[in-house]
């Protein structure tokens, strides 16, 4: 669904992204993962046209993002992490817009509001301006409005940013579900439980070129199952053990305090390139 061979972008003599490819297969929740800086967001606004490639490919369901971009952008919806709803309209005229920007007929822009807002738990609030909306409320009225023409793949770059915990974990919920409709969703999240939860692929990306691609269950057991954080020369150290036996042997000859826990994505990540995910 999404198929990315060698892609570039040089900003003077930066390389924000250095050949990177990866394929997204239909119906895949693909998680992509690294530090700020990265180039998860680059990626994103090339895919969705939103900046220009400066080498290699890129296509969406088939379609060209360069040289077939009229019909690649009509392939997918996209959340981007600010806020860019119009503050001062109501959801369904926000909803109603959008449609009218794909050249959806009347009748149809008012089943499928209506389908989204009730898909969002939205539509007692249709008439409602979209600024006295809360900040969960308006993250569920852009993924609606996203999935407004019908788009086969669906691009959240952090789509909970900023929310509570309660909150983000009722968009998984959303995100879930759409995924279960059979549209492909490409996610760039700073929360690596997000990515743990939701995925079925990962790939991480460090200084512009991806570092690894597996799965989460996958990474994570190539990294170990049990993880000891303790303090060591003044810093935090995570030292990790496939099996408990191991990590019991490690703490009986260990003086000071430590944490033991089981290992996560983060650790993965950390284990590859030395750094955190959230930077």
């Amino acid at each position: 669904m999404i198929r990315v061979e060698g892609l570039k972008k040089t900003y003077r003599h930066v390389h924000a992204l250095d050949e990177v490819s990866f394929c997204v297969k239909p119906g895949e929740l693909f998680a992509y993962l690294g530090p700020n800086g990265a180039g998860k967001t680059t990626t994103i606004r090339i895919l969705t046209g939103l900046t220009r490639l400066s080498g290699g490919n890129a296509w969406l369901n088939g379609f060209h993002i360069e040289r077939d971009s009229l019909r690649a952008k009509r392939q997918f919806g996209l959340v981007m992490q600010s806020i860019n709803l119009d503050q001062e309209l109501t959801l369904l005229e926000n909803m109603d817009i959008h449609g009218r920007l794909y050249g959806m007929k009347k009748a149809l822009r008012r089943i499928r509001i209506r389908e989204l807002l009730g898909y969002v738990d939205l539509m007692s609030r249709k008439d409602t301006i979209v600024k006295r909306l809360s900040g969960g409320m308006k993250r569920r009225l852009m993924v609606a409005r996203a999935l407004m023409h019908s788009p086969k793949i669906l691009f959240l770059d952090e789509p909970t940013v900023g929310l509570d915990p309660g909150i983000r974990r009722r968009i998984w919920g959303l995100i879930k579900q759409i995924q279960h409709s059979g549209t492909t969703i490409f996610l760039t999240t700073h929360y690596i439980e997000e990515a743990e939860f939701l995925a079925d692929r990962v790939a991480f990306i460090d200084k512009g070129k991806i570092a690894a691609l597996d799965t989460p269950a996958a990474f994570m057991a190539r990294t170990g199952k049990w993880a000891i954080d303790l303090m060591q020369d003044g810093q935090m150290k995570s030292v990790y053990f496939k099996d408990r036996k191991e990590a019991d042997t490690f703490v009986a000859n260990h003086r000071g305090s430590y944490t033991l826990r089981r290992v996560n994505l983060e650790d993965a990540f950390l284990s590859l390139t030395g750094k955190k995910v959230k930077n």
